[in-house]
């Protein structure tokens, strides 16, 4: 299996190579130059899998098909330590719970830090350490983090060999729950850094770091986010755990509705899609900052300006350029790398949008790929918090709400169930909580008094060379 660039770039790259890159040399997106296409039999093969050993063994069949240089005996065990009860409290690490009238939810948040992203984080953090010692090699990833990001990358790289975490994040400025979260670690590998400033101050700081090549390269810098390859292969496992729990026979279908900001959770959905998973539509949810809403309605994809970017009560859906979007557009355009380039390296750059509505392609999103889209705001979030937990007595998170609003739209035909990827778990988001049901969201009891745990933080003013300053040293100590 070999990579290709979104934006036709001529290398052809394996499994690992693009593991510890980010984005290609011509600043498009990986993707394997064709998605393998899975039979019935292999589907019944994978069933019986998830059935009867589980999604550890689900994970390994399902990432065999797209890492070929790594033994199977390896990969196999990376998978096995990686999606395990103790990690996520759960045997079957996303049970399916049904909600109503053929609406379901999948549990994608019991991992260590309560969110979605410890299902593809913990397991980057295994192959990171895991192809870091086959290379003798070492890692020091640099972050920006409003929260979740931040947390769920430091739990899966704690202790891990060959890798450091430098994460960013505003001080003072997050959940005292969130700072408690990623403060709190103790490991040796792991350092916090709260910059007096907001969010953009950190963001700016990565990227200035970034952009300094030589530092970079000496100190083997790099980054843990969404655009990596490897995460979005992690997300596409658990639609095939979704299905399978959803059904009986292979010749059933399913439809998904994803909370989406960045296009990296649905995509893995295309992805599925594209293999020959039984869906059959994929459903886009966003809150009020609906540009991927609108492109699925009028074809036109307009980047908001950060002033225009509205802060919401889902805030992990606060995001006005998807970075994960430039993946399907390249599956939309027939794989056309130049013409996607164009797209997101010229037209946007320049004009801030891009316009595929005149384009007979475009009708393909809906016909060929199955895509819908929807939008939730937060009177739409609060009624539809209190109307779960009133009638069904279940209490959803601030996202997963914007997806059950736009699934309840979405529905379709009774006999094809709606699964709702659930995103994060209710006490993330408590004041929300608070507002819609008057009570506090209910605590897992690992996190009981976190608050008051010691705090291991670095408080820095907004300046790139002190953090520099800090990373050479901590490196230079090692």
């Amino acid at each position: 299996m070999l990579y290709i660039s979104t934006r036709g770039h001529a290398d052809r790259k394996h499994f690992c190579d693009i593991l510890l890159e980010g984005l290609a040399p011509d600043g498009g997106l990986y993707l394997p130059e064709q998605y393998p296409k899975i039979s019935g039999a292999t589907l019944t093969k994978l069933r019986t899998a998830y059935h009867e050993q589980g999604y550890a063994e689900l994970a390994f069949q399902i990432l065999s098909l797209y890492i070929d240089d790594i033994p199977a005996a390896d990969l196999k065990a990376i998978c096995a330590k990686t999606y395990t009860a103790e990690v996520f409290g759960t045997g079957e690490i996303v049970p399916l719970r049904h909600l109503e009238d053929g609406l379901w939810l999948e549990a994608l948040s019991n991992g260590p830090t309560l969110a979605f992203k410890d299902m593809a984080m913990q397991l980057l953090g295994n192959l990171f350490e895991y192809e870091l010692k086959r290379r003798g090699e070492e890692l020091n990833i640099l972050g920006a983090t409003s929260g979740d990001t931040g947390s769920a990358a430091e739990y899966a790289m704690r202790g891990k060999e060959g890798v450091r975490v430098f994460m960013t994040s505003p001080h003072g400025r997050m959940s005292a729950f969130q700072q408690a979260q990623m403060f709190s670690l103790q490991d040796e590998n792991i350092h916090n850094i709260a910059i007096e400033g907001v969010f953009d101050d950190c963001q700016d700081i990565v990227k200035a770091v970034s952009n300094d090549l030589d530092f970079k390269r000496k100190y083997k810098i790099g980054t843990v986010n969404s655009i990596n390859w490897a995460r979005l292969l992690a997300q596409v496992v658990y639609y095939f755990a979704g299905y399978i729990q959803a059904t009986e026979t292979n010749d059933q279908k399913v439809s998904f509705t994803v909370p989406s900001g960045n296009f990296g959770n649905v995509c893995a959905g295309h992805v599925a899609r594209q293999m020959g998973l039984p869906i059959a539509k994929l459903v886009v949810a966003t809150n009020e900052n609906d540009v991927l809403d609108e492109f699925f309605r009028t074809g036109s994809y307009r980047v908001r300006a950060a002033a225009d970017t509205h802060e919401t009560s889902s805030p992990s859906m606060d995001i006005s350029k998807a970075s994960n979007f430039e993946r399907f557009i390249f599956d939309l355009l027939g794989r056309n790398g130049q013409r996607t380039k164009a797209l997101f390296s010229a037209a946007l750059q320049t004009y801030g949008r891009f316009d595929l509505s005149a384009d007979p392609l475009f009708a393909d999103a809906a016909g060929k790929y199955g895509f819908e889209s929807g939008k939730s705001t937060h009177a739409d979030r609060l009624a539809t918090i209190r109307d779960t937990h009133q009638r069904h007595g279940v209490t959803i998170d601030t996202h997963t709400a914007d997806g059950v609003k736009v699934a309840r739209e979405h529905r379709g035909d009774a006999s094809v169930p709606m699964i709702v990827l659930e995103t994060a778990l209710p006490i993330k988001f408590a004041e929300t909580i608070e507002e819609a049901l008057g009570h506090a969201p209910e605590r897992p009891e690992k996190f009981a008094g976190i608050e008051d745990l010691p705090k291991r933080v670095q408080v820095m003013p907004a300046d790139v060379d002190q953090v520099k300053a800090y990373i050479q040293r901590v490196c230079d100590d090692a």
